[in-house]
């Protein structure tokens, strides 16, 4: 990771080499934090934030989840990520912006409700997530023996850190075993979501994506559903299968940082023609015209850095 000049932490800007916090922090040892990532893109008139709004109004719902009281409003978080990309000065095509929440230091043990909480945005340019390669060609996608927790044991609706060691272990078997990326199942078996993005497959020109049952309500999600219907596409929200997934003419997984990233393969089998396919390569056009400025229609989503 290239390092950045400031760092937003507790409503002051920062050195990067100076964010820090105390080894003793309850976060660190508990694992209750929330996050959230969104991304600048930098357009014809300059840097422009995608969905900011919503990425952060979900970060709040995250922490009220998760029993953790952000001391800022979502319209002063939003001003604390628009301040640090000016601040920044970067020249990149893009940018990563990490928000997140957590507790310091100051108390020990489980019960959290006494340890102060910290609040940081940082931001660095970031290409893409799942390689340049991967986004013409596609990726070799493995589904793991790791499965996504129940609702009866996890709050999977919370971009909450604890959950990311469940896309952590997915994550390092699929690599381990040759693949690019994972692909977890629920408790029942279906389709839930990707280590860090969600899963869409095409079917004889319908675009298929499993509920978010026991995953996070993914925006980028919502933006693909969106305009593939605005586009004259039918798009189907229900349960996938695991063979389902191997007979599909196309898939490909979205996510603010995966974007739209075409999958080759599933589990040694290749997935329509091996490659990026037609309909998944319209879908991945699309949404860069949208986040790069050059759709008016969807102008709105974007909040530009002026």
């Amino acid at each position: 990771m290239d390092a950045a000049k400031y760092i937003w932490m507790n409503g002051k800007f920062v050195a990067w080499d100076d964010a820090k916090v105390h080894v003793l922090t309850h976060t660190i040892h508990y694992g209750n934090g929330v996050i959230e990532g969104t991304k600048a893109y930098k357009t014809d008139k300059g840097y422009a934030i995608f969905r900011l709004n919503d990425h952060t109004k979900r970060l709040k719902e995250s922490a009220k989840m998760t029993l953790i009281d952000i001391p800022y409003t979502v319209e002063e978080l939003n001003l604390a990520q628009i301040e640090l990309v000016r601040k920044n000065e970067f020249t990149g095509d893009n940018v990563y912006l990490r928000p997140f929440s957590f507790l310091g230091y100051g108390v020990m043990g489980l019960y959290h409700k006494d340890a102060p909480v910290e609040t940081a945005v940082a931001a660095w340019e970031w290409g893409a997530y799942l390689g340049e390669e991967g986004m013409r060609k596609g990726i070799r996608l493995k589904i793991v023996s790791m499965t996504r927790p129940a609702n009866t044991s996890n709050m999977g609706k919370a971009k909450a850190t604890a959950n990311y060691l469940n896309s952590q272990m997915a994550k390092y078997e699929a690599i381990d075993c040759g693949y690019d990326e994972a692909l977890l199942l629920d408790d029942q078996g279906y389709v839930a979501e990707a280590s860090g993005a969600s899963f869409f497959m095409i079917k004889d020109g319908e675009i298929i994506t499993p509920p978010s049952d026991n995953a996070l309500a993914s925006i980028t999600q919502k933006t693909v559903i969106e305009m593939a219907e605005d586009m004259g596409y039918k798009v189907t929200r229900r349960r996938i299968t695991r063979e389902e997934v191997y007979v599909a003419d196309e898939a490909f997984l979205t996510g603010t940082a995966a974007e739209i990233t075409p999958i080759a393969l599933v589990d040694a089998r290749e997935i329509g023609i091996g490659s990026r396919g037609e309909i998944t390569a319209i879908i991945q056009s699309e949404y860069f015209d949208i986040v790069f400025g050059r759709n008016k229609k969807y102008e709105h989503y974007l909040t530009y850095i002026d």
